[in-house]
């Protein structure tokens, strides 16, 4: 078994250089180091800027590195064998329009070194796992942006690759579709494939991810596990309740409330702050003498987005 990581970047350096005789210099990377274990689900963030691209550039041997060492399947960015065992999804790709779906995969399959053959052994059951079944022989140009989307993500599978790289893999899908590639993307998970996506959805991420690293300005701000980045609030509780909405108001007079929130089934959901365990207690004897039932009570958890937003905006600072 393979217990070296999928990925591996350590002090990793990309300087742009530009203007007359290359004097301005641009640092896209400054020492970014972290790792992704074989068969993980790993998210890249960042804002605008951060450096993502140029990662992923670095990553596939597209850029070369100014310093520091990369390394995909345990081979330096841009080998040849290391690239035959990696799938990827550029960013807004294009697909030649007066291609169908099938001979687009036929293309980009011959420039994977598949034969024409080995293409039509695999395209049909490609296109039914991205939700294209029907649509092989139906031109390009007349694929929604999202479908064309579906058919880079089966163009990226084509050559059954152990990494697939996928630079906002969910762009133009709509919300069936996203679910419908997150679905997809577990499964390509239990059948041994390491993911890496860069993506500005957040939403996305925290349901799909298992750890993800925060780039900005070229640096790493943050990597770990989702629910590490997404702290727990120490002083907010979140609870549903049962009960009238008058006896609810009443047990929590005098309490700094988010406001009631109708749920199902008639339940109620309320955000309450609490400075400390005693006063969680205090709050739950007050519900329980004003005859409230209280369905569940948990800490809150900051969303990734806002997660996310702390940590850039704290890293921002001087």
């Amino acid at each position: 078994m393979n217990h070296a990581p999928a990925i591996d970047v350590k002090d990793l350096h990309k300087t742009y250089r530009d203007g007359l005789f290359g004097r301005h210099r641009v640092e896209a990377l400054r020492g970014v180091t972290f790792q992704v274990g074989n068969g993980e689900i790993f998210g890249l963030l960042g804002p605008n800027g951060a450096g993502k691209t140029t990662l992923i550039k670095v990553l596939l041997g597209i850029v070369r590195r100014s310093h520091g060492s990369a390394s995909l399947l345990g081979r330096p960015p841009g080998d040849r064998e290391g690239r035959r065992r990696v799938g990827y999804l550029p960013e807004n790709h294009r697909i030649p329009r007066h291609h169908t779906g099938d001979t687009a995969l036929e293309y980009y399959g011959c420039l994977s070194g598949l034969s024409v053959a080995e293409v039509k052994r695999r395209r049909g059951r490609l296109l039914e796992l991205v939700g294209l079944a029907d649509w092989g022989r139906v031109p390009v140009k007349k694929y929604s942006k999202g479908m064309q989307q579906r058919l880079g993500l089966a163009q990226a599978l084509l050559h059954d690759p152990e990494v697939l790289v996928l630079d906002e893999p969910t762009d133009g899908v709509d919300p069936v579709g996203r679910s419908e590639m997150r679905a997809l993307l577990q499964r390509l998970k239990t059948e041994g494939k390491t993911i890496f996506i860069n993506s500005h959805l957040l939403q996305e991420i925290e349901l799909i991810c298992e750890r993800i690293v925060i780039l900005a300005q070229g640096k790493v701000l943050r990597e770990g596990r989702v629910a590490e980045i997404t702290r727990i609030s120490a002083t907010d509780i979140t609870m549903q309740l049962m009960g009238t909405e008058t006896e609810i108001e009443a047990a929590l007079t005098g309490r700094e409330t988010g406001g009631l929130v109708m749920g199902d089934a008639g339940q109620y959901e309320v955000t309450v702050r609490v400075p400390d365990q005693r006063a969680v207690d205090e709050c739950v004897d007050s519900l329980r003498r004003h005859k409230v039932g209280i369905v569940s009570l948990t800490r809150s958890r900051q969303t990734l987005e806002e997660a996310f937003l702390e940590i850039v905006n704290r890293g921002a600072m001087p």
